[in-house]
């Protein structure tokens, strides 16, 4: 049981790094259940602290996840019009089968959000679009480099583990 639960455990941490940067698959919440099920096993002693903070983590990063995009859109002088159409860009950008629809949807969402709160105004349009599309990076870097640290504790934990694993 051990071993399957050390198999799972790995194969969300690797769901987890793919997820970080596509949408559609769960990202550092995906890595937070592989430490989980590492944990479940009866050669790791359960720490709840680890478990505790790295959950916690694991919550504020994907609720900064969802804000960070609409936050870039407004810091480049975006609009709430831009800033709704950066998360139906993003909803758009995940459904529709198209390469990069996840950069491509927030980034044209937030753009076509501006043209209609000011249609003349395109250079306002374009830079609102460029503060989505930098928000969507950053977030995705985040939850890429906590996805890291995570695989780091699960390697870590399996490896101070090992005789009792294999």
């Amino acid at each position: 049981m051990d071993s399957l639960l050390l198999l799972l455990g790995f194969i969300c941490m690797i769901i987890g790094i793919f997820g970080s940067f596509l949408p559609v698959l769960p990202g550092l919440s995906s890595c937070w259940v592989g430490l989980l099920l590492l944990y479940l096993t009866k050669a790791v002693e359960n720490n709840y602290w680890v478990l505790g903070i790295t959950l916690l983590l694991t919550i504020v990063i994907t609720i900064l996840d969802h804000v960070i995009p609409a936050k870039g859109t407004k810091k480049f002088g975006g609009s709430s019009y831009g800033i709704w159409g950066t998360n139906i860009g993003l909803i758009v950008g995940i459904l529709t089968p198209i390469p990069f629809g996840v950069i491509i949807g927030p980034f044209v969402g937030a753009f076509v959000g501006e043209l209609i709160y000011d249609s003349k105004n395109h250079q306002r349009a374009l830079k609102a679009a460029t503060g989505s599309l930098l928000g969507f990076i950053a977030s995705s870097f985040v939850n890429f480099l906590f996805c890291i640290i995570y695989l780091g504790i699960f390697v870590s934990i399996v490896w101070q583990n090992r005789a009792g694993l294999f």
